[in-house]
């Protein structure tokens, strides 16, 4: 749990996105070097839950894309996995508004598919996470 955020700290570093392979720093304690090199994938699979009315679903998004929920406007902005391994834990970067109340994001971060908890939307009516990168 602890590697999962600082390698989710470490993503979130600028400029990181430049490049098709993302190696991250090497004084993240206890990484080895595998878990330290990401790759970009061009989109997430996410997964919503109404928590009023109980509705849950999944869907498909490509980075760069925005879809509505209810309410809210979900924007994915990237997804990384680490390299080698698709089905490895993703790490997403959203940025969700609701429009209706403020133009503001009500959430903008990185979401880490193994840890929903550590950066999670707080909304009183939906939870969103990130299941796995999408790449293809």
């Amino acid at each position: 749990m602890i590697r999962a955020a600082l390698l989710a700290l470490a993503l979130a570093i600028p400029g990181g996105t430049a490049a098709a392979q993302v190696s991250l720093q090497d004084d993240v304690e206890g990484a080895t070097t595998e878990e330290k090199r990401v790759t970009p994938a061009p989109g997430a699979r996410l997964k919503a839950l109404d928590k009023i009315n109980g509705d849950v679903s999944e869907f498909d998004m490509a980075s760069g894309s925005s879809v509505r929920i209810g309410k809210l406007i979900v924007e994915l902005r990237e997804c990384r996995y680490p390299e080698g391994d698709p089905e490895g834990d993703a790490y997403a970067y959203l940025m969700i508004t609701e429009p209706g109340k403020s133009p503001e994001p009500i959430f903008s971060g990185w979401m880490v598919a193994s840890s929903p908890a550590l950066n999670a939307l707080d909304h009183f009516r939906y939870d969103i996470w990130v299941l796995r990168c999408r790449t293809s």
